[in-house]
């Protein structure tokens, strides 16, 4: 029993070593320092760096970027069966899509508050969430149409959906 649980903690941390490497790739190539793997039956099918600055995308984070390349590999949306292993607590949105994508586990080097220190601060995010909308910084109002409400009926009542 303990030879195994020294097994799978070694495995765990070759598998962390493996997304702080890209995440070090990343900030040697100019991106921020965050790097993510992802592992199905115990091996890394994708990978992903942080491309923020490089692609001009606020989305381009390194666990959206595995996740995206998970995907498509192997062809679904459902990533069921794997794991992912970051450099860094996922933020906000990245823990939105892993929680999207059904990712069975999530495996993290930094904490947030280590990110924070160094200028990566999500506490706005989480904070943000927490408000109501009448409160938060960027203004939100919900505007309801006539429309609106066939919209949820046809996808309710279709037979032929793919839930996600």
């Amino acid at each position: 029993m303990h030879d195994s649980f020294m097994t799978m903690s070694s495995l765990k941390n070759i598998f962390i070593e493996a997304a702080v490497s890209l995440a070090n790739e990343s900030l040697q190539e100019g991106g921020g320092p965050f790097g993510a793997v992802i592992l199905k039956d115990g091996k890394i099918i994708a990978r992903g760096k942080n491309r923020v600055v490089a692609k001009h995308d606020p989305t381009a984070h390194a666990e959206v970027a595995a996740i995206r390349q998970a995907c498509k590999l192997l062809k679904t949306h459902d990533l069921s069966g794997c794991e992912i292993y970051a450099s860094c607590e996922p933020c906000p949105m990245c823990l939105g899509a892993i929680y999207w994508a059904r990712l069975d586990g999530i495996y993290f080097a930094s904490t947030r508050n280590d990110a924070a220190k160094a200028g990566f601060d999500d506490s706005f995010f989480y904070n943000e969430l927490a408000l109501p909308l009448s409160q938060r910084k960027i203004p939100v109002e919900q505007i309801s149409c006539k429309s609106e409400a066939a919209v949820w009926i046809a996808w309710a009542s279709k037979t032929n959906k793919i839930q996600y």
